[in-house]
């Protein structure tokens, strides 16, 4: 897709997009959601988000109802800031009952909506009958649910995938049990589980389900930027989208595609330095959040971050194996340099040899 002009909002019909949201009983000032990650989207990255994004629903990783089962304790990823919201958890198990009593207790948290996980094609998590295997297992995936709503009394929401395989894509019928059975709102990753994260997720099937139910749809898979956002959103008519993988070292992105969504207006795309910038609070945040055990969780973080600018790929290895924040914070501040060098080196070739009106 070409880039993006100020008039393009309206002369591809997208005004509709600008509206609120309405899940149930919530009213979101964003159609553009922030996806739940394992071991990405803890509260110090939510907060590197919802600066970018002040309206849009947050969803924290999602959580085992089984294990709040079993602890006196509730776990970490159920920890939400007073000033987080709009946000969800997610939930996932495949005993109706634990996920009715997580529910309870996610809602205790501060959770305006449930969102049950009925996607993750992870095997332990499908070995245990929970994520995509509930696609194959139709009349469970509604027992849940249905726990889930008598349970609590916020809106509850089912973020799931096309089917299991090729030979199963069972989204149409799926979708209509979950409509039936009173799911609030319905996230469709355009992938089987068999797919994973490979190959183009597939709008196609997403613009069926739109046409197949009548709740609100919104789409997942894909979103890396806002031109293919736009694109999603002409292509299947989904009432938003959901924004996953490009978010990894990216926080930005649900902002920049909210923005262009109400104003039309396409923000600069952040330089290197700034996301380098980013990186830094990022990995502040995890030290304050979690010491060491952050440390070693922002390894990955700081290798996504750590792109397109010259070198970038040695800082990633140093970055990989990090144990102290100044550590961190002083490699950061060493690739910013050479960032900025790189910046200044094109914008002088560029001014020499910029063409000459005559």
């Amino acid at each position: 897709m070409s880039a993006l002009s100020s008039t393009q909002l309206e002369n591809n019909q997208l005004a509709p997009w600008r509206s609120p949201l309405q899940i149930g009983t919530v009213t979101l000032q964003s159609r553009v959601l922030q996806s739940p990650l394992s071991g990405v989207t803890d509260m110090v990255f939510r907060r590197l988000v919802r600066q970018y994004a002040p309206t849009s629903m947050l969803y924290t990783e999602m959580v085992s109802a089984s294990e709040i089962h079993h602890l006196r304790k509730l776990p970490q990823l159920m920890a939400i800031a007073p000033d987080e919201q709009p946000i969800s958890i997610q939930l996932f198990d495949c005993r109706p009952d634990f996920m009715g009593e997580a529910a309870r207790k996610a809602v205790g948290e501060g959770a305006q909506t449930i969102d049950i996980n009925m996607g993750c094609p992870v095997n332990k998590i499908t070995r245990r009958g929970g994520g995509s295997s509930l696609l194959r297992q139709p009349e469970v995936a509604v027992a849940i649910l249905k726990a889930v709503k008598a349970a609590v009394a916020v809106p509850v929401t089912v973020k799931t995938r096309l089917g299991w395989n090729d030979d199963e894509i069972t989204i149409l019928d799926f979708a209509q049990r979950l409509e039936a059975a009173g799911v609030a709102m319905l996230t469709i990753h355009g992938r089987t589980r068999q797919q994973g994260y490979t190959g183009a997720a597939r709008w196609d099937w997403i613009r069926q389900v739109k046409a197949a139910v009548n709740i609100p749809v919104i789409a997942n898979g894909d979103i890396v930027s806002v031109e293919s956002a736009v694109q999603c959103l002409q292509q299947t008519g989904a009432d938003g989208v959901m924004c996953s993988r490009g978010t990894l070292g990216f926080p930005f992105l649900v902002g920049r595609i909210d923005h262009y969504l109400k104003t039309g207006e396409l923000l600069p795309e952040p330089s290197a330095i700034e996301r380098l910038r980013c990186a830094q609070d990022h990995l502040r945040g995890l030290w304050e959040y979690k010491g060491q055990r952050g440390l070693y969780q922002s390894r990955k973080h700081m290798a996504w971050y750590c792109k397109g600018f010259p070198g970038a790929s040695e800082f990633r290895d140093r970055l990989a194996q990090l144990d102290s924040l100044e550590l961190g914070l002083g490699i950061l501040e060493e690739a910013i340099g050479v960032a900025g060098q790189a910046a200044v080196s094109t914008w002088a070739f560029e001014t020499v040899n910029k063409p000459r009106l005559t």
